[in-house]
């Protein structure tokens, strides 16, 4: 298998893969552009606000990998940025857009699988589904996850990516719903105290993040050097 990615690098191929298919007049990328389209609400679990400087780091470790690369347009000034996923993972196009699909909402059962790869490639049957899901089992790409009403699957690229947004623990969703009625089986009312949300992600654990990140890049870069 290809060296792995952390979840930045993940979001940002997935986003470069799905833009090649869906909007080629618009590709390669401009930093922007692929800033917006990993913070785009729509077809992304989790949703995400990464910065330009976060996502300039996730290039840069994907191009290290041989995964993407940048080129300027003629006459532009503006850099651009493509992926070179289907050489560097020697996958096909259809192949591509299922893995594609994964890194962008994380594991997913067949049947939905297939309808949302449908809007980058035509996979017209389950049939031909589970053909490119079993080439790519085959080069250590995704695996199958046995569990729930039916088995998902997921990519192995990016270790650090949990489930697809909207499927929470049972324990966490019966929470709610077991303490409202217990409370109504005694005769008591619920507190009046809200329990306060967490708070949003800081500045500080941000910047924390980004040194990680820098401090992993260099070490790549150092031993790429002494090669």
């Amino acid at each position: 298998m290809s060296a792995l990615l952390n979840a930045h690098e993940a979001r940002v191929l997935g986003v470069l893969v799905e833009k090649a298919f869906t909007t080629p007049d618009q590709y390669p990328l401009s930093l922007n552009a692929l800033t917006n389209g990993c913070n785009q609400k729509s077809n992304r679990a989790p949703v995400t606000d990464y910065s330009e400087a976060e996502v300039t780091v996730a290039l840069t470790g994907l191009r290290h990998k041989h995964l993407a690369g940048a080129s300027l347009g003629a006459g532009s000034r503006v850099e651009r940025w493509r992926h070179n996923a289907q050489e560097g993972l020697k996958v096909g196009e259809r192949a591509l857009a299922v893995l594609a699909e994964l890194l962008l909402r994380g594991p997913q059962a067949p049947g939905e699988l297939r309808t949302r790869c449908n809007r980058m490639r035509s996979v017209p049957s389950q049939e031909d589904l589970a053909q490119v899901l079993a080439e790519l089992e085959g080069l250590g790409l995704v695996e199958r996850i046995p569990g729930g009403r039916a088995d998902r699957w997921g990519q192995t690229l990016c270790p650090e990516s949990g489930p697809a947004a909207g499927e929470g623990s049972g324990a966490e969703e019966a929470a709610p719903s077991g303490g409202a009625s217990g409370s109504a089986a005694a005769g008591t009312a619920p507190s009046a105290a809200p329990t306060a949300a967490p708070p949003a992600p800081g500045l500080e654990e941000r910047v924390a993040r980004l040194e990680r990140q820098l401090a992993q890049l260099a070490e790549q870069l150092g031993a790429t050097l002494g090669e």
